[in-house]
């Protein structure tokens, strides 16, 4: 049997932004080394209410907080701004630990490096990090569903889409239909590296 847990009641609430405010307070008066005498005499509260707000074992008005505010040289809209905020789960990858990974047709010399991964069951988008330094090797066509965004960041090649062809240099970018047949035509300058990301959606351009 699933356990029942009650909702938050206005209290709980109370109690849950007294304890933000407290360590927001504490965090900024830490941060600029002054203490709790020093912002108290600043704000004109004794130094007790300031140590009882800090650990949120009082509530306050919001006439102190604009004074504790001002006392710790920040706005009023400051000492709320990440309140509620939602805790968030962004993917870091450290540059150089993007997973390998093998795509038909690569060999020595052309390495793609994953940079996001872990998506769930939907694939929404793939980035990759693309390095090519054998320019003897002769790369098939790739096709696939989504749009594909290509920025150059090192070295200068042409790359094909369709029945056309493009010059590609630091700083270009490239954007195409990934079901027309599309790859490297010809590696001119050496190393190359660019950023590739497909993006999975039945959006057409």
């Amino acid at each position: 049997m699933a356990e029942f847990t009650p909702p938050l009641t206005a209290a709980d609430t109370d109690n849950s932004l007294d304890r933000y405010l407290g360590n927001t307070v504490r965090e900024l008066r830490q941060k600029h080394g002054l203490t709790i005498a020093e912002v108290a005499d600043q704000a004109g509260i004794s130094r007790g209410m300031l140590s009882k707000i800090e650990n949120a074992q009082t509530s306050t008005s919001l006439d102190t907080l604009a004074k504790l505010a001002n006392a710790l040289g920040v706005s009023l809209s400051t000492l709320f701004r990440n309140y509620n905020m939602p805790a968030g789960g962004a993917q870091l990858v450290k540059s150089g630990e993007g997973m390998e990974v093998v795509r038909r047709g690569t060999k020595r010399g052309h390495t793609y490096h994953l940079l996001a991964y872990d998506q769930g069951p939907t694939k929404l988008f793939e980035p990759f990090l693309i390095t090519m330094d054998d320019a003897s090797e002769i790369f098939p066509t790739f096709e696939h569903p989504g749009i594909e965004f290509i920025y150059m960041l090192e070295g200068k090649l042409e790359y094909r889409h369709g029945q056309y062809t493009y010059l590609l240099e630091p700083g270009d970018s490239l954007t195409f239909r990934g079901d027309i047949p599309h790859g490297p035509e010809k590696l001119i300058d050496l190393p190359i590296r660019f950023l590739t990301i497909i993006h999975y959606t039945t959006t057409e351009l």
